[in-house]
């Protein structure tokens, strides 16, 4: 009821004050476990991807210092960010990456939809950046379809430092679901997961039109 009626609230103003543009939506399955592998330009992108996908919930993954503060104020946060579908994580080594990974795994083996951002953390200028193999290890342990997804304007909705969001159009497009759960087998595994990979990188490319960087994009531990 919580999740709901949040939900409902957000997407009400998310509507009056942005005006988003939602496109492909009906590629988002019903049900069943499903990726939606996004490019990264701002925190809301974890809020506004779930809102955008009305058919079901979706989980997305958020540090787990929004879970942790005292007081009404860490009250808040944390029931907020819970009731949105939000699942704790700490970010910063290579142990707390795999962790994040068994997590979402998890929730897609009980057959729920989960956000993952190939790139890793935010775009700071705008390019699309070389997607980390995540994604692909998700994909073939769960057998999951990945519904490319490409947001713009969100970064204008909440740049990269600002505290609050702020009243600006965006666009949210779904492209066509991609099945990787055949094929794969008499590839060596970490070839299988780059293939894949770069595969998903170049459907978000298509839907996004950003330009292209040649290598990672660099953690900063922002999220």
């Amino acid at each position: 009821m919580l999740y709901g009626a949040l939900r409902q609230t957000a997407a009400v103003l998310a509507r009056t004050l942005c005006r988003p543009t939602i496109e492909g939506r009906e590629n988002v399955p019903a049900t069943g476990a499903v990726l939606l592998a996004s490019n990264h330009l701002s925190f809301v992108d974890s809020v506004v991807i779930p809102l955008s996908v009305t058919q079901r919930p979706v989980r997305f993954l958020a540090k787990s210092d929004y879970f942790e503060g005292t007081g009404v104020k860490g009250y808040v946060t944390r029931t907020v960010f819970g009731s949105l579908g939000a699942m704790p994580v700490r970010r910063g080594n290579a142990r707390d990456a795999m962790m994040s990974l068994d997590m979402m795994l998890d929730r897609l083996n009980k057959g729920e939809a989960c956000v993952v951002y190939p790139e890793g953390t935010r775009s700071r200028d705008g390019r699309l950046y070389r997607g980390r193999t995540g994604v692909a290890h998700l994909a073939l342990e769960s057998k999951a379809p990945i519904v490319p997804v490409a947001v713009s304007g969100t970064q204008r909705v909440q740049p990269i430092g600002a505290s609050m969001p702020r009243p600006h159009p965006f666009t949210v497009r779904f492209g066509e679901p991609m099945d990787f759960s055949t094929g794969f087998d008499s590839m060596a595994p970490g070839k299988a997961r780059r293939v894949i990979t770069d595969e998903v990188m170049d459907a978000i490319h298509a839907l996004s039109g950003q330009e292209r960087a040649d290598g990672y994009n660099d953690f900063r531990g922002e999220e």
